[in-house]
């Protein structure tokens, strides 16, 4: 165990590595990141856990994959394993547009530069590592890995990929956030156990060398899934497969799951039990420096880092269980929250932070008011296989109550250092609405509408109702557009109440599976009743591991196998991207033309016509405002996602 305070950053060069007096490491960790020593970015988890534990550890961040590889090479050979994380994102995300266009920054590299990175990085990295040291130990993790677990839809390659262990040559694979089997790796290791011998430790994969003697452990029981070569040959089998990992995902009491791939057999233990407060407490108090290494000092700014610089993560996990989302898949979809001592450790030491002013940016997480909800009857959510606590309806035995929320709040916000606390993530505004909601028999999410609206609003509030059509909606496994119509009718009057003006700024989806170019057409003509003159609107992108992306790929449902339609081509994207952009006068004679042909006269009138201008509030989204609220959606303010 660590027996002496970090006060600076981990190594990351090799001159820190000798001042700390080391003459070999235990563990080098590859990042596709810059080190940012926060605990929003996976990699300072990691290494910080590593260190924790008594280990030796450097990083190498955004090495060079290209020319003569010395980036790999220059801490030599680790003792016990490289770590490989393509980062934060998914590469692939990282890289290119929904329309497969090449983005021209990267947000978690210094100055916002691209091209920091390779496309597939874990399995670059991984790669590289096995052709210099073939006898060293690779272990990936991160968000590009766990969600590539398993064969897998790549949409910038439009192709069926295997796991990543095959791709990538690793030896093992963390899914999910990783500090529980991390630690458990660590102990056995520091126990004397061989690295290639460790194949018990719940929520890793690995390929097994045989289709037959499977090592048998904890008396799990397996499921099998069709084999890599079955999903390519018969989409229906991949769409099977889908249902199977979902499922057991999300189980307490999961199954071990098999894949056979060629001659190899590929092995996903089941998950560690949701983390509990002490276990998360443990993550978030360890000793960061919350800044940025400063051998980037003069490249510029680390875009990522200064979004959540001010920002406070209060739990993990969603029970949403959007269709087009990852943060279940990856975070689990029990929540995870930290103590209020913990929290408020974190702010003591934000409001210690050198260019800190008395503003948080956000108090929130991946949902920002799931904190402390979990189910009244532990027995009960043991035998669950739902996907989702809160669709088609609540989880009667799903509490709700925002009363603990409401108190961190209310707390945080009566800091003699604080001016303001805002919540930047986006809330699940269905959870606020008592016809969808039932739970509200002590007021409490009253309590915190009022909190919230009055004291925690930056201007203007995110939620996400995504779209308008129920049809659409039941495929994202959202609630009816209704309930966002009476959460705005209950916002709208606490900001009468208080004469406020903070508009709500929601989001929505176009060319996502079961929307028709009709019901987008039918989303514009809705939100320009409700006074809303949005600039912009996220084309889907189908990410693996999502139900959504099944459903592009295979055009079948994973859990009914009924087909539903979905817009693949870009003119079908682009007509349903269109709609969005009704008050724009170049776009009016097409969308008169296209809504004729479709035989729909009544929405091209609804949207052609002048609005009424005591009903329009119009709301103007700068270009570059947008892109901060899209990178806060997608990435740290909806998950901080890491290994």
């Amino acid at each position: 165990m660590l027996e002496r305070p970090i006060t600076d950053w981990l190594p990351l060069t090799k001159k820190e590595v000798e001042k700390r007096g080391w003459n070999e490491l235990d563990v080098v960790l590859i990042s596709g990141d810059a080190y940012v020593d926060h605990p929003a970015f996976g990699t300072a988890v990691i290494g910080r856990i590593i260190e924790s534990e008594g280990y030796k550890i450097a990083i190498v961040a955004q090495p060079n994959w290209q020319d003569d590889l010395r980036d790999f090479k220059k801490f030599g050979k680790p003792k016990y394993f490289f770590g490989v994380t393509a980062g934060c994102m998914d590469s692939m995300v990282n890289h290119y547009t929904a329309n497969k266009r090449l983005r021209s920054n990267d947000s978690y590299t210094p100055g916002g530069e691209a091209g920091f990175r390779p496309d597939y990085a874990t399995s670059v990295y991984s790669k590289i590592l096995k052709q210099i040291y073939p006898d060293v130990p690779v272990l990936i993790g991160g968000i590009e890995a766990s969600l590539r677990r398993v064969t897998h839809y790549d949409y910038w390659k439009d192709e069926l990929m295997p796991t990543i262990l095959e791709d990538s040559q690793a030896d093992m694979l963390v899914y999910g956030m990783g500090e529980q089997p991390l630690r458990e790796l660590l102990t056995r290791l520091r126990n004397g156990e061989r690295f290639e011998d460790i194949r018990d430790i719940n929520q890793i994969a690995y390929l097994h060398h045989a289709h037959n003697d499977l090592p048998q452990h904890k008396n799990w029981n397996t499921v099998e899934i069709a084999s890599h070569e079955e999903c390519l040959r018969d989409k229906i089998k991949y769409a099977s497969n889908f249902k199977v990992v979902e499922v057991e995902s999300n189980k307490w009491q999961a199954n071990r799951i098999t894949q056979k791939i060629g001659k190899k057999t590929l092995v996903i233990n089941p998950p560690f039990k949701t983390m509990d407060e002490k276990e998360i407490d443990q993550s978030f108090d360890l000793p960061y420096t919350r800044l940025p290494h400063p051998k980037y000092k003069n490249r510029g700014p680390i875009p990522a880092y200064e979004m959540i610089k001010f920002s406070i993560n209060m739990h993990r996990g969603c029970f949403g269980g959007c269709s087009f989302c990852t943060i279940s898949a990856h975070q689990g979809k029990f929540i995870a929250s930290r103590s209020q001592e913990s929290i408020m450790r974190e702010v003591e030491e934000l409001v210690n932070h050198p260019e800190f002013k008395g503003y948080i940016s956000d108090l929130g997480g991946p949902s920002a008011n799931m904190y402390r909800m979990k189910g009244k009857d532990e027995s009960i959510c043991n035998r669950c296989q739902a996907p989702s606590c809160i669709h088609p309806v609540i989880c009667s035995n799903l509490d709700t109550s925002h009363k603990p929320i409401t108190e961190i709040y209310k707390k945080v916000d009566a800091h003699p250092k604080i001016k303001k606390a805002f919540v930047g993530s986006g809330i699940r505004y269905d959870l606020l609405v008592d016809d969808f909601n039932k739970n509200n028999q002590d007021g409490n999410h009253d309590e915190y509408m009022e909190q919230l609206v009055t004291r925690h609003v930056s201007g203007r509030l995110k939620v996400a109702p995504e779209h308008t059509s129920d049809d659409t909606l039941r495929v994202m496994r959202k609630p009816s557009f209704k309930y966002f119509r009476k959460f705005k009718e209950k916002y709208d009057k606490i900001q009468d109440k208080h004469n406020l003006k903070q508009p709500l700024i929601p989001y929505f989806i176009s060319s996502h599976p079961g929307c028709e170019e009709a019901d987008m057409a039918n989303l514009a003509a809705e939100t320009k009743d409700l006074g809303f003159q949005l600039e912009q609107v996220q084309d889907f992108t189908p990410t693996p591991m999502t139900v959504a992306e099944v459903i592009y790929y295979t055009g079948v449902h994973p859990y009914t196998l009924q087909p539903i339609k979905t817009a693949k081509t870009r003119e079908e994207k682009q007509a349903q991207n269109r709609y969005f952009f009704w008050y724009k006068p170049e776009f009016k004679s097409w969308i008169r033309n296209r809504l004729t042909k479709l035989n729909r006269p009544d929405l091209a009138e609804r949207l052609l016509s002048s609005p009424k201008r005591k009903e329009q509030q119009s709301v103007a989204i700068s270009e570059k405002g947008n892109k901060h609220e899209k990178f806060n959606k997608n990435t740290n303010n909806k998950g901080y996602k890491k290994w």
